[in-house]
């Protein structure tokens, strides 16, 4: 039986919200090279020994403040592929998701990409959902071989392209339907999709996205 996940006293709870919350704003703004933990105490309204009572660095600092964000998308993808079983359509709606949080989420979307820089690595807990439906993939012979070590990152960097596209560019919903359309068929047969499942799949997930 799983040891219950250890209790954090109210007061640094607090803490340690004030600081996300800070940083949050902060991360939105510049990258983390460029915010002083000083800066950050100051804005939360705390010592700066609490700083370090809650994070090593400022690079886990970021960390955490990218994965709750993170987070956050991953649950969108899980309730919007409820009941999906396919792992091509399941790949292909979770980009779709992803460019909408980054069209709706601008602030929030920059945080995270900003803050997990280094959360490419393919056994990396927020990247489980990805890895799952990439296994899937090969096990079922849809996939190129090259997928089972690179596949995670691959897509991965290319839904963060993607967000990226919507966020610089910000482009209309149609626009960006248009967009995740090309990306996804040229990621799907990326991977080693036949041309026609890819081309399917990626304009009846393009249209989801269009109509919002």
């Amino acid at each position: 039986m799983a040891e219950p996940a250890p209790s954090i006293h109210p007061r640094a709870a607090r803490t340690r919200a004030a600081l996300l919350a800070a940083g949050f704003e902060l991360l939105a703004e510049r990258p983390i090279d460029a915010i002083a933990i000083d800066e950050v105490v100051a804005r939360a309204g705390v010592a700066k020994g609490s700083f370090f009572n809650h994070f090593a660095d400022k690079p886990g600092f970021a960390a955490a403040l990218g994965a709750e964000v993170r987070n956050a998308l991953e649950a969108r993808v899980d309730a919007a592929n409820a009941g999906v079983i396919d792992p091509v359509m399941r790949l292909a709606v979770g980009m779709r998701v992803a460019v909408d949080f980054a069209l709706t989420e601008r602030k929030r979307t920059i945080v995270m990409l900003r803050g997990l820089e280094l959360s490419t690595g393919i056994d990396h807990d927020l990247n489980r959902g990805i890895r799952a439906d990439i296994d899937r993939l090969t096990a079922a012979g849809l996939a190129r071989p090259a997928a089972i070590r690179s596949g995670v990152r691959f897509w991965l960097g290319l839904c963060q392209i993607a967000q990226l596209n919507a966020i610089e560019r910000q482009h209309s919903r149609m626009e960006a339907a248009r967009r995740l359309e090309e990306m996804l068929v040229l990621g799907l047969t990326g991977l080693g999709i036949a041309d026609d499942r890819a081309s399917q799949v990626a304009t009846e997930v393009a249209a989801g996205l269009a109509a919002g």
